[in-house]
C-alpha cells in the first residue's frame, strides 16, 4: 500500500481526508447515490464470473414446507449474469469505461453474452474455452408468507415481515474456474491503463483461477492501478483456508466485506452489534498486514451500515439505505460501484462527487 503507518487517515491512494481522520460529511450513498454519477469518470476492469442465470421468485412458497415435488408458476427469467457482469452493469452508470475480464464457454449462449456486454456499454475482454459449455446458475427466492394482496414485497418480505431465503445453485465446473495466468497477461494493457481493478473471491475457489487472480493483482499494483476486492462468497470460510485469501486482502487497496464473512474467515468472534464491529478493528489490523481500506458492511442482514476503516482510523460511517421494501438482489453491486467511484474521486483530489 502507498503511504506509511503514521499520520492522518487517507484515501486509498494515500491522500489525506479531512482533519480528524474523517471524510467530508457526504457519503457514497448520498453522493453520487445508487442511481449513477452526474459525471462518468475513471476506467474500471472487472475480473470475475460470467454466466447465464435463471432467476425466479416464489411468492407464497417456503422452502421448509416443500416436502415433495412441486410445480410452481411464478415470475422467472434468464439473464446474463455472474459476479463480473453484475458489477459491470452497475459500474457503467458511474465509470467512463468499464471492461469485463473472464472466461466463458463456446456454445449457443456465447453470442448472447457478448451481445449483452455490448448492450450495456461494457468492453469485452472475455476468453473463450473452445468446446466448453457456458456456466449456469439458478437463483430461487422463497416469498415467505404472502400478504393479503397475494404478492410478496420487492425485498421478498411477506405479511409477517419475514424476508424470503435465497437458494443459489452455481455450476462448479464453469469456465471461469479455468481462467489462466497467461490469459490475464494478455489483458495486462487494459489493467495497466485502468484506474481500478475490481475482483472477487470466487476466483480463489479453484487453483487455476486463483493464480490468475493473483497475477491480475500483481499487474495492477506494478502499474499503480487501484485494486478493489470483494470478499465473497459469504461462506468462503467453509471453502478455503484463510491462508489462501489473506495475501489478496493484504495486496488490495480496498476490501469490501460483510463483517460476519470476514470474522469467520479470520477465526474471529462474529460481532453482534456496531460496538462489536468497532472492537474487531484493532484485531483486524493484527490479522491482516498492509493498509487496505476496509468497507465493512454490518447490521441485521449485514447490509444496512458501513464502516470505512484503514489501519487505526475509522474514516467514515454511513447507512446504506437498505431495509424493508428494498430489493436485495443487485443492491450490493450498486453500493460497491458508488463506493468505488466515491473513493476514487477522493483519491484523485477531486473531492466527493455530486449526484446525477
Amino acid at each position: 500500500m502507498s503511504g506509511d503507518r503514521s499520520g492522518p487517515a487517507s484515501s486509498p491512494g494515500g491522500r489525506p481526508l479531512s482533519p480528524g481522520g474523517r471524510a467530508a460529511a457526504s457519503s457514497p450513498v448520498a453522493r453520487p447515490g445508487p442511481a449513477g454519477a452526474a459525471e462518468r469518470r475513471f476506467r474500471l476492469v472487472v475480473l470475475g464470473d460470467v454466466m447465464i442465470e435463471a432467476r425466479a421468485d416464489l411468492p407464497g412458497v417456503r422452502f421448509a414446507d416443500v416436502a415433495a415435488d412441486r410445480l410452481a408458476y411464478a415470475p422467472a427469467r434468464a439473464v446474463v449474469a455472474g459476479t463480473a457482469v453484475n458489477m459491470a452493469r452497475c459500474a457503467a452508470g458511474y465509470f467512463r469505461r468499464v471492461a469485463v475480464l473472464g472466461k466463458i464457454g463456446d456454445d449457443a449462449f456465447t453470442p448472447v453474452i457478448r451481445r449483452e456486454l455490448r448492450r450495456i456499454g461494457v468492453r469485452d475482454l472475455l476468453c473463450v474455452e473452445p468446446g466448453a459449455a457456458n456456466g449456469v446458475a439458478v437463483m430461487l427466492r422463497e416469498g415467505a408468507e404472502p400478504p393479503a394482496h397475494g404478492r410478496s414485497g420487492p425485498d421478498g418480505r411477506g405479511a409477517d415481515g419475514r424476508r424470503g431465503v435465497r437458494l443459489l445453485v452455481v455450476d462448479d465446473h464453469g469456465p471461469g474456474r479455468r481462467l489462466t495466468e497467461s490469459e490475464v497477461h494478455r489483458a495486462a494493457p487494459a489493467i495497466r491503463r485502468a484506474d481500478a481493478l475490481f475482483a472477487d473471491g470466487y476466483a480463489l475457489l479453484a487453483p487455476v483461477s486463483r493464480a490468475a487472480l493473483r497475477a491480475a493483482v500483481r499487474i495492477a499494483r506494478e502499474a499503480g492501478t487501484l485494486v478493489a476486492f470483494d470478499l465473497v462468497p459469504h461462506d468462503v470460510d467453509r471453502r478455503l483456508p484463510a491462508a489462501e485469501a489473506v495475501p489478496v486482502l493484504e495486496a488490495a487497496d480496498v476490501v469490501i466485506s460483510e463483517v460476519p464473512t470476514l470474522a469467520r474467515l479470520l477465526g474471529l468472534p462474529v460481532p453482534c452489534d456496531a460496538a462489536g464491529v468497532h472492537d474487531m478493528l484493532p484485531v483486524l489490523d493484527r490479522a491482516v498486514q498492509g493498509r487496505p481500506l476496509w468497507l465493512l458492511r454490518h447490521g441485521p442482514s449485514s447490509l444496512e451500515d458501513v464502516v470505512a476503516y484503514r489501519r487505526e482510523h475509522v474514516l467514515l460511517e454511513y447507512p446504506t439505505g437498505y431495509g424493508p421494501g428494498v430489493r436485495r438482489t443487485g443492491f450490493g453491486d450498486r453500493l460497491a460501484a458508488a463506493e468505488l467511484y466515491w473513493w476514487l474521486s477522493l483519491r484523485s483530489g477531486g473531492g466527493a462527487p455530486g449526484r446525477r
